[in-house]
């Protein structure tokens, strides 16, 4: 287990009770581990805005299966993508619409490429892209 090390903190009294209420209806056990999330999950954006940093990610799209040629194309993106696409879950949602979720690991850059090459599919009606850190 790595060294722990205790530091203080100096903050406003109200900003303090706000945090004290977050702590609660997050279900921390402690402010050491709130502050713990909250610095890894800053540390997690930053590295995930360098150009070249290795990600994961999950990628959904919701679509209307329906639509003329729609799933072909999606299918094609993901063929360009391979290499980075770790797997990929098709949901339906109902008779018409059904949830796609596709997991990457690589570079960030070429993931959002992937991203936004899929949204930009003519009868895609949503995209949403989720990164986080490999865990390294």
């Amino acid at each position: 287990m790595a060294k722990l090390i205790r530091f203080g903190v100096s903050v406003d009294a109200e900003l303090l009770d706000s945090f004290d209420k977050l702590i609660l209806e997050h279900k921390y056990s402690n402010r050491s581990q709130a502050i713990a999330v909250l610095m890894r999950n800053k540390l997690i954006a930053r590295n995930q805005q360098r150009k070249n940093a290795n990600i994961v990610a999950i990628i959904s799209l919701v679509y209307n299966h329906h639509r003329r040629e729609l799933v072909n194309k999606v299918m094609e993106v993901q063929h360009d993508f391979q290499k980075i696409i770790i797997s990929s879950q098709h949901i339906h949602l109902d008779h018409a619409y059904c949830l796609e979720i596709i997991a990457c690991k690589g570079k960030n850059s070429i993931i959002l490429e992937l991203s936004h090459a899929l949204g930009a599919i003519k009868g895609i009606k949503h995209t949403s892209l989720s990164m986080t850190s490999s865990g390294k």
